[in-house]
């Protein structure tokens, strides 16, 4: 039913197609844990140079792992802590080139060497973040951000 398909466009076009993706891969499923399931997997096979993709759902004062692609993870980040709970306690998308300059970054997976997150904010609310790693540096820009945070936005609807 599924298979790895060749992204040919523009990084742009290839993100709008992303998207448009993951609006039909999640049409009609009301499962949280299946969406976000999905939703990391989609991402993986389409981000190229990552060797993490996954959630971190917000219980209580923490981040707790959820549906991800990659070696297994940290299980809790404090909120606040490493760039996954500064995403959360921000709620700013974080950016890091390299995640050895970023001041108390967690190493679940000692190759990532730059990372993306981007926080879900539903209802007002923190729902988790959206977490990407890779093993090279500088390995996400402002394209990346702008159609993540889109993604995570496309993402919302499927989960709330």
């Amino acid at each position: 039913m599924f298979e790895t398909i060749s992204y040919n466009g523009t990084k742009e076009e290839n993100y709008q197609l992303l998207i448009k993706q993951l609006a039909s891969l999640l049409e009609g499923e009301k499962d949280v844990i299946a969406n976000l399931s999905n939703a990391s997997a989609l991402l993986n096979q389409f981000l190229d140079k990552v060797n993490w993709v996954g959630f971190y759902i917000m219980k209580g004062d923490e981040l707790i792992l959820g549906p991800f692609q990659g070696l297994p993870a940290c299980v809790r980040i404090a909120d606040g802590k490493g760039v996954c709970g500064t995403a959360s306690q921000t709620r700013k998308t974080q950016l890091v080139a390299d995640v050895n300059q970023f001041p108390g970054h967690i190493a679940c997976d000692a190759r990532s060497q730059s990372e993306i997150v981007v926080p879900i904010i539903i209802k007002d609310e923190v729902y988790g973040v959206l977490d990407i790693d890779s093993p090279i540096k500088n390995r996400f820009d402002e394209t990346d951000q702008k159609y993540l945070e889109e993604f995570v936005n496309t993402l919302i609807p499927f989960i709330d």
